[in-house]
């Protein structure tokens, strides 16, 4: 008796014991490792993982990345060289803050890192939202619901699913991870569906019925499972936890308000002027004694060559993606606008341009800034802004205009051709070749490849957008509610309109380069007599570039369900997975398009950054040789090192030439009106040169 009770007792105390040393591990103060990875020289791939001892299951994340889930215990994809953070938490509320930083090894890794802090900088100030600093409206994106939609499995849009059965019921509260449905795939797979958040649960499809990615004839959304409801509307939040914002960047804004101001001041040219616009491209005009080196058309050719690039294919895909088909809408009318932009800065291109004694032309916004402000008496304002513009002409050529073309057509190329990849630097060899063939003869010799490579990827790419366009022409309705039910109307999941608005903008202001200045370079060659004429020529180029280019690629996306697409997908491969989703070899056909564009982007930014080079060091024909081999050697660079900071540092440079261009537009803008009326006249009187074979057409 007496040894049973003892048995009893000492059993008790274990089990006391080790329950008090369980309380220890689970509810104890956190020991919190971490393990730092580096595994390759490549930049922007850095590894942390955490692991911890003692705390309360299940613990929290929060890592200064915004794309790493809260319930993540490892990051990826970090940038090396840099500051990063993780505060970890357990059930019981205790919290552990760690900073790290991922060694950069590699050359590349440490120069990325130092340029990293210039482009934030350099983007704090493109992208400084004014309004929201000054509380005119709430940055804060907020949702009401949030949709359950069909898994994705495949790259098809026609994959088909059952409903099987639904395991919670309509109406119903549901927590987030709740499995709540159960679906079958047309190759007999069985999906569990679960709760991406708390709220009501509305069920959208019935058990039993079929429903695919492909919306149904008249409608344009993709097909839902259900929606959760949420009580009150909710932030929108990134997978780390941030709270997601609505920016409106000063820069799009500076873009949007220049083209709106053009297109008022000049009565809406964009409108009046597009016939006469394309009878000069057609060379109605053109005068074969008139100074310059190139026809209306090559110049525009060359302008069109420049801006139509990876931005209408991938960057188009990326605003679509998140600005759903409502982007598309806004993407339009600020390539209207931008028209006007184009047309003001290519006059005054040619207006200031300066021819020496052996023909060569020295002209674009540097010439206007410095020379069209001294006539005002603002010289030391003009100097300034005309050497800030060249500044950031050369380093955007090197960058935006060569490296990314060069870095993308070598990813987007190798792809579709195996053996390539790993052999960047022989691919930039390549491509420095052709590039080099073609800009050594200077912009004759560019003039004459843009006017034959523009026509010719410009009816291709758009001949492949109609091809998918044709193959869902049932849809052709509901494509274009649904471009103006999202421009009007847009869902919060996607933004909101202040959302959608601003993505469409700033797709359009980036990809035509209306306010950049770099077009008027290129039209300061042109054979004219009249400035203006140049003008007029260069309306066409957002209208082919956004109007027209980056509207397809829109609605090849829109066509094939692309738009409704939320899974992190790049842009170039958005856009071949929308192709191959009709013709399986079409995204071939769209490397070839991507290869074309990049060659013609780089061929005039060539030119662009050699203007902008020799007003900054001399017009010796040594100092262009001397820029022409840089530039070259940035192909090889581009193609076979990865400088993701440098490359967007490049970039936003491109962006950053409007502030200095702009300026002095709005400051010669009564200059630029009245030689346009006094061209309108002589075109009315019929006192301009018009060239004998069209007479001889119209006789």
């Amino acid at each position: 008796m007496i040894q049973s009770r003892l048995f009893a007792l000492l059993a008790l105390l274990l089990i006391t014991i080790s329950n008090s040393t369980a309380q220890v591990l689970t509810s104890g103060e956190m020991e919190v490792y971490l393990e730092i990875l580096n595994p390759s020289s490549e930049i922007n791939n850095g590894v942390v993982k955490v692991s911890i001892e003692g705390g309360q299951a299940p613990y929290q994340y929060k890592w200064s990345n915004v794309d790493t889930p809260l319930i993540a215990s490892e990051s990826v994809g970090l940038i090396e060289g840099l500051e990063h953070s993780v505060i970890i938490s357990d059930a019981s509320g205790n919290t552990v803050s760690k900073k790290f930083t991922i060694p950069a090894k590699s050359i590349t890794e440490i120069f990325n890192s130092k340029v990293q802090p210039a482009v934030d900088v350099l983007g704090a100030v493109l992208f400084w939202d004014a309004f929201a600093t000054l509380g005119i409206y709430d940055p804060v994106v907020y949702v009401s619901h949030k949709n359950i939609p069909l898994p994705r499995i495949e790259v098809s849009t026609d994959e088909e699913y059952q409903v099987k059965k639904w395991l919670a019921e309509e109406g119903s509260q549901v927590k987030k991870g709740d499995t709540i449905a159960l679906l079958e795939s047309n190759n007999n797979m069985e999906i569990s569906i679960h709760a991406p958040a708390d709220g009501t649960l509305e069920q959208v499809s019935k058990e039993g019925s079929v429903i695919s990615r492909m919306p149904e004839t008249g409608s344009f959304k993709a097909s839902l499972l259900g929606v959760i409801q949420f009580q009150n509307p909710q932030p929108l939040l990134y997978p780390n936890g941030d709270i997601k914002t609505n920016n409106i960047p000063f820069i799009v804004i500076w873009l949007i308000l220049g083209s709106i101001f053009f297109t008022i001041r000049l009565k809406f040219i964009n409108i009046r002027g597009f016939r006469h616009s394309i009878d000069l491209a057609r060379g109605k005009y053109n005068d074969p004694d008139a100074p310059g080196t190139i026809t209306h058309f090559q110049a525009m050719a060359t302008a069109v060559s420049a801006t139509v690039g990876l931005g209408n294919i991938a960057g188009v895909a990326v605003a679509i993606s998140l600005g759903g088909a409502g982007a598309t809408f806004w993407m339009f009318l600020a390539g209207f606008f931008g028209m006007s932009l184009k047309f003001a800065e290519c006059t005054l291109g040619v207006k200031y341009r300066f021819i020496d004694d052996e023909g060569r032309i020295f002209g674009g916004p540097m010439n206007y800034l410095r020379y069209g402000l001294e006539k005002r008496n603002l010289k030391r304002l003009g100097k300034f802004l005309a050497i800030l513009f060249a500044v950031l002409g050369v380093g955007a050529s090197f960058g935006g205009g060569n490296m990314l073309q060069s870095n993308q057509a070598f990813k987007i190329v190798s792809e579709q051709i195996p053996v390539l990849q790993g052999q960047g630097f022989w691919f930039g060899i390549g491509f420095a070749v052709l590039v080099g063939a073609v800009i050594i003869g200077g912009i004759k010799s560019i003039a004459k490849v843009t006017e034959k490579v523009v026509p010719v990827m410009a009816i291709l790419y758009v001949l492949g957008c109609l091809v998918v366009i044709g193959y869902h022409f049932e849809y052709l309705g509901g494509a274009f509610v649904a471009i103006f039910d999202g421009a009007f109307s847009a869902e919060a999941l996607k933004g909101g309109f202040i959302g959608v608005l601003i993505i469409g903008l700033q797709r359009a202001a980036f990809s035509s380069e209306a306010g950049v200045g770099s077009a008027a370079i290129a039209h300061s060659a042109s054979k004219t007599n009249h400035p203006i004429a140049d003008g007029f020529t260069s309306l066409v180029e957002p209208f082919i570039d956004t109007m027209l280019i980056c509207t397809m690629t829109a609605l090849v996306l829109i066509f094939t369900g692309m738009h409704e697409i939320d899974s992190g997908i790049g842009g170039v491969e958005l856009t071949a997975d929308a192709f191959g989703s009709v013709v399986s070899w079409f995204p071939s056909v769209l490397a070839v398009a991507v290869f074309l564009f990049a060659f013609s982007t780089m061929v005039s930014w060539s030119y662009y950054g050699m203007r902008s080079w020799t007003f900054l060091f001399g017009r010796s024909r040594k100092v262009e040789l001397v820029y022409k081999v840089m530039y070259l050697g940035f192909v090889v660079l581009g193609a076979s090192v990865s400088l993701g900071a440098v490359l967007s540092f490049a970039d936003m440079m491109i962006l950053a030439m409007s502030f200095p261009n702009i300026i002095g537009l709005y400051i010669m803008a009564p200059e630029i009106n009245a030689d346009m009326k006094i061209y309108w006249q002589k075109l009315k009187d019929g006192k301009l040169f018009i060239n004998p074979k069209f007479i001889k057409t119209e006789d």
